[in-house]
């Protein structure tokens, strides 16, 4: 029979470990951590702003969108989901593709996830992502996970386009360095 100073450490211990999460591994985050802010929404929604009203006198509508700003703003719809299928998420935009890294939790044990989506546009103008690859480590990639990214980078697009996003047609997307270049044209 054990002590019972044994069995209160063992108690302890267990006790720990439950209050913890262990981290599984998977994907390394950049080094370089992208700020979250409030400020980085509203800058993107100005900015979209801007392009349209200029847009609207000439067709013509161009903007930019930053790390900062579809990182904050995909933050920030995660935040408000019940059970969102990551957390602390980073938003790289580099070399023509979206980089999504962030940590899948499942009961007791984390891990980091990266997702690698690549823009195209359709023939009605429409932004889509195309799921590149997904790593979980060694969680098995969710079912529905492109129908689910796509529908916040969609949402984050089109809701910053607000009202214009039916007359807007999306032309070309370009990514690099940290910025999606979107054109197109109002009619």
């Amino acid at each position: 029979m054990p002590s019972p100073r044994r069995l209160l450490f063992a108690l302890a211990i267990a006790a720990m470990m439950l209050a913890c999460t262990i981290s599984i591994g998977g994907p390394s985050y950049p080094s370089e951590r992208i700020p979250v802010s409030t400020a980085a929404i509203e800058e993107l929604q100005t900015a979209i702003a801007t392009a349209l009203a200029s847009g609207a006198t000439s067709g013509e509508v161009t903007f930019f969108i930053s790390e900062a700003q579809l990182t904050s703003y995909l933050a920030y719809s995660l935040q408000n989901q019940p059970q969102p299928f990551i957390t602390d998420p980073q938003v790289y935009l580099r070399a023509g593709q979206v980089q999504v890294y962030g940590t899948v939790q499942r009961g007791y044990l984390e891990a980091t996830a990266c997702i690698i989506l690549t823009p195209t546009i359709d023939s009605s103008g429409h932004l889509q992502l195309e799921l590149t690859s997904a790593d979980f480590g060694p969680f098995p990639t969710p079912k529905g996970l492109r129908e689910a990214l796509t529908a916040i980078v969609s949402e984050a697009y089109t809701g910053a386009l607000g009202p214009a996003a039916t007359g807007f047609r999306l032309e070309s997307v370009v990514i690099a360095n940290g910025y999606a270049l979107l054109t197109g044209r109002i009619h």
